[in-house]
This record gives structure tokens, sequence and C-alpha cells, in this order.
């Protein structure tokens, strides 16, 4: 039996527009896969610190704000966290006399932004076999997209966010959830679009980047793009969920995705406009729709579990190669993760980011992946979904969640699971991150 939300206090929940009801026993809606979680002492860890890491994404749930939670966390490659709370679907909002379905660490999620990581691996995989030089521009490769001042803008300059075409140009009263759908006429915009001072500046490229990116594989492979990560990247990893859309089995295994949290949500409408060229409430609908699915979207459709997600990361940690088989030569990771320059304010995001060429970077302070991670690189995704590895601490995390908002009452829980990872994960020694640079060819 479900009941009202516990961990919101009461003066609190009126502000909740939308939100998932929570049972009293969480034991009851987690599941855990105790066969592949291993002894935390032997990964220098304690149970303490698992126990209290765990505890912050069990009190994200709590709040009601994520219908389903999937977390992953490995540290020197092994498994300390493989468990999933709540639901897959069945019990979001708007849905809660359908039959409920658990959220499991089996459950495929959509990992909106975050597939942008995975995506500009293909392009790095392109560049380490020498059939594209970064440093190319773009057009070398599309000749349409050297019209109107576009001529020079490089590959690289496309993965940083700073080639100059961070939306589509909408139309009077268009949606452009709905143009997602339409890869070539996408296209044909971007190439005819007048870039906005391409190199200059960081202006975070939600969805157009990708498109690009997906036209520029396809040319120089001559495989489509989805053939062409599966064939060389999730497939010999043994990643074959790991996919960008999803067909047949894995579209029905797939969580659903649900709007909740506060009346901010409103407001926050102005932003994603100006991020990513819509509303929220239209972004959480077609990504529920299975044309959404159907198509191949590498800033924003890519699919997957935690662990498939920390596994690919945790291959990036080691150099390129996972459980004996390698993709990428550890000069190629050293290149994709390496950072573009200091943070400086995303002109879209309207936030500081540091970037590698596909990759958002930690930070030394604050960060995106908690305090003190400098050198963690990853990426996050629409709104809650965070993936990364930290080579200081050799850990690689996958957090993937349902409840799509702009503001609720978990940031509490978000900010301190993300301040616990880094402090119960400790970093390694000098000597022992040294060994590890040896390793994996990459630090």
């Amino acid at each position: 039996m479900l009941t009202a939300v516990r961990y919101v206090p009461r003066p609190l929940r009126g502000l909740i527009t939308a939100s998932t009801p929570v049972p009293k026993d969480l034991s009851s809606v987690t599941t855990v896969a105790r066969k592949f979680e291993t002894d935390p002492a032997s990964v220098g860890m304690e149970q303490t610190g698992v126990d209290a890491i765990w505890n912050c994404v069990e009190g994200m749930y709590g709040t009601g704000m994520h219908p389903g939670i999937s977390f992953v966390l490995r540290r020197h490659g092994k498994v300390v966290i493989k468990r999933a709370i709540g639901h897959a679907r069945g019990n979001g909002p708007g849905d809660e006399q359908a039959e409920p379905v658990a959220m499991t660490p089996d459950t495929p999620v959509c990992l909106y932004s975050s597939s942008k990581a995975m995506a500009a691996m293909t392009v790095h995989l392109l560049s380490e076999r020498k059939e594209l030089s970064l440093l190319d521009p773009v057009s070398h490769y599309i000749p349409e997209f050297g019209q109107n001042g576009k001529h020079d803008i490089t590959i690289y300059q496309l993965l940083c966010h700073k080639a100059g075409i961070p939306t589509v140009k909408a139309k009077d009263h268009e949606d452009l959830a709905e143009l997602l759908l339409d890869r070539k006429e996408i296209l044909r915009r971007l190439y005819e679009a007048a870039p906005e001072q391409p190199g200059h500046h960081h202006a975070y490229h939600a969805l157009t980047a990708g498109f690009v990116i997906a036209d520029l594989v396809e040319r120089v492979s001559g495989l489509g793009f989805r053939r062409f990560f599966r064939e060389n990247l999730s497939g010999p990893l043994g990643l074959r969920g790991l996919d960008f859309g999803a067909r047949r089995g894995t579209l029905s295994k797939l969580a659903t995705n649900y709007v909740t949290g506060s009346h901010l949500n409103a407001p926050g409408d102005i932003y994603l406009r100006r991020a990513i060229g819509t509303t929220l409430k239209r972004a959480v609908e077609i990504s529920n729709d299975p044309r959404f699915y159907a198509a191949v979207i590498p800033a924003g459709n890519g699919v997957g579990t935690a662990d498939q997600c920390s596994r690919f990361f945790q291959c990036l940690l080691n150099g390129g190669e996972l459980d004996g088989v390698r993709v990428f030569e550890p000069l190629t990771v050293r290149r994709a993760v390496a950072e573009v320059g200091k943070a400086e304010l995303d002109r879209s995001l309207l936030v500081p980011v540091r970037y590698s060429a596909g990759m958002m970077l930690g930070s030394r302070t604050i960060g995106l992946y908690g305090p003190d991670t400098e050198k963690a690189f990853g990426h996050l995704g629409f709104t809650n979904n965070f993936i990364w590895a930290d080579p200081e601490r050799d850990i690689s995390v996958a957090l993937l969640t349902t409840g799509k908002l702009m503001v609720g009452l978990h940031l509490p829980y978000l900010m301190m699971l993300l301040r616990n990872i880094s402090r119960y994960c400790p970093k390694l020694s000098d000597e022992e991150q040294e060994r590890g640079m040896l390793a994996s060819g990459v630090y």
C-alpha cells in the first residue's frame, strides 16, 4: 500500500504540483543486485560509507520527485552498489491506476543528454583510425554544412559546443519537439543557418550538434550511426542494450518519464526554451513517444541501464579497454577528456561549465559531480541523469532517474549524494594514482 510522500515536510507539500506516492517500507520497492556487489573493504571503502551513499538515493526517492531511480557505483572496476528503487511505470503522476512495474537494475532508461558523451566517442574513434581529423572543418566531409559562414567551423568546435549553432530556428508556432523526429529537415535548417560567433564562446548545443555528428559519422564510415556505434563500441564491449533509440523488446521494458516538481517548473520553461527549444511538459511527452525511439537522436535518445553506462565509463577509465576488449587507444581517451579551457559562462545554460571535446568536466571546488572532482569527466542528462568517472578515486558512476523537473525537494539529497560519493570514495594515494596512470596509459 503506497502512502503520501514520506520525506517532504508538510509546510512544503503545497509547493509540489506533481509527485509519486512513496511506501513507508522502502525495501518493498528496492531491488538490490547482491550477487554483483563486492565487499566495500576490498576496494578501500567502508560499509558505513556505502550506506551513507545509498541513504541519499533513498532520500531522493522519498521526496516523490522520482518515480524510479537506478544507481550503480564501481570502484577499482568492481561493483560496490547496483540497485534500483521505485517503479519503471505505473506509479508516476497521471498513471497511478495502471499496474505498477518495478524498477530494477536491468530497466533501460532514456539517457537524454548523457548520450552526448557516447556519441562523441564515435568521432574520437574515427579520429584514432585516421579517417578524419578533429581539426578539419566539418564542411570538408559535409559540404552543405559550410553555408552562410560555417565553412571553417571544425569538428573539434562542434564537440566543444563552440560551433555557434546551439538551436534550430523555429517557425511561428512550431513544435520543436516534434521536429526532432524529422532528421532530414533539422539537418537542412542547420546547414542553411548562419552561426553565432563560432569559436568565440561556449553555448550548449543541446540537440543540434548530435544530428551533425551522426551525419559526419555516417558519411565518413559508410555505416548508419546506430550501426556504427553497435558494431564498434557497444557490441564489442558486451553492452548490447546500450543504444540510440530502442527497438522491440527494449522498448517494452523502457522506463516511463514523468513531469514532477514544483510550481517553479513553469518559469523554468523560459530557460528550457532557450536551452532545448521546448517546454518541460512537451520534452517529457515526446520522450515517451515510440516514434522518439524509432529515430536516432545522438544528443538525446540514448538508452541503457545504469550498469551499462557505468561500464562504458569504466572502459574510458581503463584507457579504452573493458574485460580484455580494447575499443580505444589510451591516447584517444586522453584527447576526449582533456579540458578545452577554463570554466566559463555557457551562453545557453547560463552557468559556468568546463568542457572537453564531448564531455562535461568536474571542478576542484563544487562541480557537477560533487566537491573536489577536478579530474572527473562525464555528462549530465535531462534533468537528473548523472554519468561520470573520476580517475583520482577510480570510480565510474551512473545515476538514472525518471522524474523530470526544474526545481524539487530532491535537490538537498542529490547534493548530499554527490558529496558523499566524493567523501566515502577516498582519493587514491599518489603511488596508487601513478600505478593507475601507467596501467591505463591515459593520465
